[in-house]
């Protein structure tokens, strides 16, 4: 698949086939996808902490429902979670942080959760980043020390349905200018 229609094709998932599990390959590949990812001055500032275990897998899923705003009803379908730990940088990159007054690591963790999520979509697998959920029970049941946040949980499985949604996007004048802001 080249590289635009993988992004078309691309989706968050919310709903995943109960009875069809990830092959442990397909996640490693996804991993060396955030392996190889872009950071500011190679930083590399990430932890992935892959859930696959059911009885944790549903604690955190539990951990991640928000019933009452009537979202993140579907990660207990997932059948594996990730966690993107934000890891310290390195000097360089924390140097420019302070200097640029840019966050660079949490550009970074974007950078390989997207990484992840693309390629779990070549795999024909599923996902839905999301950074609603509970930080504080995660970091818990997770066992991630107190100085690290939990960005993101991704879901991940093969979907329940094969159909891709049109995608609703603004337009690329919308988006895009050329030599000045417009």
């Amino acid at each position: 698949m080249d590289f635009l229609n993988l992004v078309r094709n691309r989706q968050s998932v919310r709903a995943y086939n109960p009875d069809r599990p990830v092959e442990p390959e397909k996640l490693e590949r996804c991993i060396e996808a955030v392996r190889l990812a872009p950071s500011a001055c190679n930083a590399q500032p990430w932890k992935l902490i892959v859930i696959n275990d059911p009885e944790l897998k549903q604690a955190v899923a539990k951990a991640a429902e928000a019933k009452w705003l009537g979202f993140n009803n579907f990660p207990q379908q997932a059948p594996v979670l990730v966690a993107i730990v934000r890891e310290n940088p390195n000097l360089s990159s924390k140097l420019g942080t302070i200097l640029k007054d840019k966050s660079y690591t949490l550009m970074d963790v974007g950078i390989a959760a997207v990484h992840f999520c693309l390629q779990a979509a070549s795999e024909g697998l599923g996902t839905c980043m999301m950074g609603w959920f509970n930080e504080e029970a995660v970091r818990t049941l997770l066992g991630v020390p107190k100085n690290k946040r939990i960005e993101l949980l991704i879901t991940v499985g093969y979907p329940a349905k094969d159909d891709i949604r049109n995608k609703t996007r603004k337009s690329t004048d919308k988006i895009c200018s050329y030599n000045k802001y417009q």
